[in-house]
């Protein structure tokens, strides 16, 4: 398993006091990716540009799809413009990744047939590691986690982050959510306006 498929169990798993976006967590899983990219060696940081480096294909599908998609010529990209162009709709090529493992499961709804019900994690040892990993507090996973609001119950302190291009990507992703969050509050407020023009109000 993957970061990004950790990272989204996690997400499935764990309760939150408000639920996750899904473009929220597209752009996070974009984030997860670079890490395990940076891992395997398939890419560096020059600032915050991406440069992708000759390096075996990565045997997870999604991952090597990530690998495959980094811009090879000069002028490289940033990573910030990565996880807005490879953050698109990624969390549910995810989500239908783990369903074709068995990782995810759905229910036929009976009022509804034809109709598949929300997706539900399987007791499967995937599960089991993306758990274990949570419940170490391994310093990626939670940082990621963090940006989409989930936080561990525990209340010691995480551990940091020691790979300065991963706190780059970390830093970005955050900064990508808030960018997010943002724009959806002016939507929401210019809707509301809208709404009130028409209401007369």
């Amino acid at each position: 398993m993957t970061t990004p498929q950790d990272l989204l169990i996690v997400a499935m798993d764990v309760e939150s006091s408000r639920p996750v976006e899904t473009g929220d967590l597209s752009l996070v899983l974009a984030g997860a990716e670079l890490v395990d990219l940076l891992g395997e060696g398939l890419v560096t940081l020059d600032g915050d540009f991406l440069v992708p480096e000759v390096g075996r294909t990565p045997g997870d599908r999604l991952l090597a799809e990530a690998a495959a998609a980094l811009v090879r010529q000069l002028p490289y990209e940033s990573v910030e413009d990565w996880l807005w162009r490879r953050g698109r709709a990624l969390s549910a090529a995810y989500l239908a990744e783990l369903e074709s493992q068995g990782q995810v499961t759905r229910k036929h709804r009976r009022l509804l047939p034809g109709r598949p019900g929300p997706a539900e994690l399987a007791d499967s040892a995937a599960r089991r590691r993306a758990a274990a990993r949570w419940q170490a507090r391994e310093p990626v996973l939670a940082a990621l986690a963090a940006a989409l609001g989930l936080h561990a119950e525990s209340q010691e302190p995480v551990p940091a982050v020691g790979d300065e291009a991963v706190v780059t990507v970390l830093a970005t992703v955050g900064d990508a959510v808030m960018e997010l969050d943002a724009v959806r509050q002016r939507r929401d407020i210019e809707q509301a306006a809208f709404d009130n023009v028409w209401r007369g109000e």
